[in-house]
């Protein structure tokens, strides 16, 4: 069965390598399978090392996620979970711009403008980060965005409304299960299609404790990487807990989340010049 599965990985073709994914072409032209690592890192690779089942986790909770949010109508790059730790997404062109949601000041946020870790902001902060470890992520102005042509205006304000809209989603989901959705990162990619020309704007990467800060609503004991930045320990368990509260962790029983199509009402951009 092992030397089967190593023999069936090596035969594929591996697209990219990241610092905890690894993307192969998928069985349909236009698909990726997105295979999660145990890997995990922070300040830009600094920091990194292996954490026994930690892809698996993320795997899980980042198909259940997308999941949901498909039922909801927010377009994904999300097709289906294929097994422990490989999903099954569409082939997306990723916009270089990180869309960060902030409802509770935390992390270098908190650091850069003096706010009482843990305060909660007066209205959602959304902010752009260029997606570059090189660089460190620097913070971008719409200007900046515009004028290095990394999204069209139509594009970024299509992930201004998403974002907003999958916080609101994500932020009930969470306080179901006695979680503050401190913070949240997104990635969105472009999808072509060939026959009409258009393009579709579809929420990409993962959504996880990875790129989410996530806080007991009682206790504030922290439920996500940062445990791992600031050497708390426990980050297993800590993951365990988030797919616990969200009634997902056990064996797999065959069990495969299918995220729901919602290409039939998609976000359209239509011959615009990116």
């Amino acid at each position: 069965m092992l030397a089967k599965k190593a023999t069936r990985m090596a035969n594929r073709k591996k697209i990219k390598e990241g610092k905890t994914k690894v993307l192969y072409r998928g069985p349909e032209p236009g698909t990726l399978i997105q295979y999660f690592k145990d890997d995990i890192t922070a300040f830009n690779n600094l920091k990194k090392d292996k954490i026994e089942g930690r892809g698996i986790l993320n795997n899980r909770i980042s198909a259940h996620i997308m999941t949901k949010l498909s039922e909801c109508n927010v377009p994904t790059h999300f097709i289906k979970r294929i097994n422990m730790r490989e999903q099954l997404v569409h082939e997306v062109d990723i916009i270089p711009v990180e869309v960060i949601v902030r409802n509770i000041a935390a992390g270098s946020f908190a650091k850069r403008y003096g706010i009482e870790e843990g305060t909660k902001l007066p209205r959602t902060i959304i902010e752009y980060c260029l997606k570059s470890d090189e660089l460190s992520d620097p913070v971008l102005s719409e200007d900046y965005i515009f004028s290095y042509d990394l999204a069209h205006p139509i594009e970024l304000d299509e992930m201004y409304q998403q974002a907003l809209r999958i916080n609101d989603l994500l932020t009930g989901m969470f306080l179901m299960i006695n979680i503050k959705l401190v913070d949240f990162k997104l990635e969105f990619g472009r999808m072509y299609n060939e026959v009409t020309g258009d393009l579709h704007l579809l929420l990409a990467d993962e959504i996880s404790p990875d790129g989410s800060r996530l806080w007991d609503i009682t206790s504030d004991e922290k439920l996500d990487k940062d445990r791992f930045r600031r050497d708390l320990g426990g980050i297993e368990h800590a993951y365990q807990e988030v797919a616990r509260r969200l009634g997902i962790l056990g064996d797999d029983n065959g069990k495969v989340e299918v995220a729901k199509p919602v290409m039939n009402k998609p976000l359209h951009i239509r011959k615009v010049n990116i």
